[in-house]
């Protein structure tokens, strides 16, 4: 796998999603179920529904019913992405599993699932981006501001994908390795949220 590639899967998916625009949508992942892709492609999925429900939550006007309704399906969003994240992790343990680390190898700041979902997310950044430094109805300043941070995300696309290729380069190399930190959520655990477990007692 290469950065360009998850990428495009990142595209594909956000593109595929705005031909209805609904968070509401079915879901249809267009990949084998046993690849990467398939993982790559629900997980930018996930993190496209995810970023509208933060976009709905934030409408002034809002009921407050209906915004606590909104929260928890962030809050499941939020849990699926994390599930998502160590899936590709896995991935990419057996793939690395029987690399021969050198001496003086050494592990990452974060895992490669970790990179790929920032990147998951900078693609979404990089589409509205583009939205709105085109839109119409916008003005030209707007426009022109829109355009220049445009330019920022996109050299922050080619840097973090350069990162993450050298990552998994290193890895298959033996110079780096990685280790997946199962989660450590507390608040959704009933025996970890004092909210929860005091209301049990």
């Amino acid at each position: 796998m290469t950065s360009a590639h998850a990428f495009r899967i990142f595209e594909q998916s956000i593109k595929t999603y705005h031909i209805l625009d609904s968070v509401n949508q079915p879901f249809e992942n267009p990949y084998d179920p046993k690849t990467l892709d398939h993982l790559l492609y629900r997980k930018n999925w996930i993190d496209t529904v995810q970023w509208h429900y933060e976009d709905l939550i934030r409408e002034p006007s809002i009921d407050p019913i209906a915004a606590l309704e909104l929260k928890r399906k962030i809050d499941a969003s939020n849990q699926d992405r994390t599930d998502m994240v160590e899936y590709i992790d896995s991935y990419f343990l057996q793939q690395f599993g029987n690399v021969s680390l050198l001496e003086d190898a050494t592990i990452n700041t974060e895992s490669p699932a970790w990179a790929i979902d920032r990147l998951s997310i900078l693609a979404l950044k990089i589409y509205h981006m583009k939205e709105e430094a085109t839109r119409s109805s916008a003005s030209d300043e707007h426009r022109a501001a829109c355009s220049q941070k445009l330019e920022v995300l996109l050299e922050q696309q080619v840097d973090l994908s350069t990162a993450i290729d050298q990552l998994l380069t290193d890895m298959a190399a033996g110079k780096k390795y990685m280790k997946v930190y199962k989660q450590m959520k507390m608040y959704n655990d009933e025996s970890l949220n004092p909210v929860l477990y005091q209301k049990k007692s």
